[in-house]
């Protein structure tokens, strides 16, 4: 395992300037569930407070310490420093390197990143952009590539971080693996294809990267067609009905959809006499396995 000396402050500085867009974070967890045998991500508290990622969390993480999970969206401007393509299924590098190059044809320099499974393709910002905008070209990029989304049919596909197009105050989205960090599970770290496979050269190559300027992503999002509107009336999308998983969406009224969420009323406060509103219950719309209580 590399040592802390080999993951330098000012490392660590530069790295939190190209991925680090709000400090709320998650972290990987040192040893296995008992019963899956996974190393989940959890946030890290301290007396129940949820504790803010510092320059030495990231230093550590570069010496593979531990491990941190990385949000990308701000919720104060709904701005993100980059976005990251993952893909985890079989062909799915294909699909990286096909995505990789149209980027290249638009004039973006993508850095693909191994991964346990496939692989993650990052796109960075030279200032913070609108997820929304950053999220609709890429989508037009897939679509036009053939690539299939994650959660828009029944096959496998890639998925998008940030998975929404904007946050409230008190969210936090999807977290993902921030890059040269060790994966707890496997055991190793794994490295963007572009430079030899140390930190140093890898720093200089995210270093050399060219970032997409605003202007730039306006241009490409500009020339766009308008996406397909979807029928905000639809009934949501549940499980496989071929899968014997639980399914929330079965027990549940639908009351209405705010953004990528539906809202309902939590059964558990109803229970409880609370929630008279019927709107703590969010069902995510594009993967409706995950849901969450707002009131806890």
């Amino acid at each position: 395992m590399p040592d802390l000396l080999e993951a330098t402050p000012e490392m660590a500085a530069e790295y939190a300037r190209w991925f680090v867009n709000r400090l709320a974070y998650t972290r990987q967890s040192d040893t296995p569930n008992r019963d899956s045998g996974r190393h989940y991500y959890y946030r890290p508290k301290k007396k129940g407070r949820a504790l803010k990622l510092h320059a030495g969390d990231i230093q550590r993480h570069l010496a593979g310490e531990m491990t941190v999970g990385l949000y990308a969206i701000n919720p104060r401007n709904q701005r993100v420093k980059w976005m990251a393509i993952d893909a985890d299924y079989r062909g799915s590098l294909e699909d990286l390197l096909k995505l990789q190059y149209e980027l290249g044809q638009d004039g973006i320099q993508a850095a693909l990143e191994q991964s346990r499974r496939g692989g993650h393709l990052w796109v960075f910002f030279e200032t913070p952009v609108l997820a929304r905008r950053a999220r609709v070209y890429v989508r037009h990029l897939a679509t036009r590539l053939s690539v299939q989304l994650k959660g828009a049919g029944p096959t496998e596909g890639i998925e998008l971080f940030p998975k929404q197009d904007s946050l409230e105050e008190g969210q936090f989205g999807n977290a993902i693996r921030g890059p040269l960090g060790v994966h707890r599970g496997a055991g190793r770290r794994y490295w963007f294809y572009g430079a030899a496979y140390d930190l140093e050269a890898q720093m200089a190559y995210l270093r050399s990267l060219r970032r997409v300027s605003e202007q730039q992503l306006d241009e490409l999002v500009g020339d766009l067609p308008p996406e397909p509107q979807e029928d905000r009336l639809q009934r949501p999308r549940a499980f496989d009905p071929e899968r014997p998983h639980f399914q929330i969406l079965e027990y549940v009224e639908i009351r209405r959809r705010v953004g990528r969420n539906w809202v309902a009323q939590c059964p558990s406060c109803a229970a409880a006499g609370r929630d008279r509103a019927k709107d703590n219950l969010a069902v995510s719309v594009e993967e409706p396995w995950k849901y969450l209580c707002w009131a806890g």
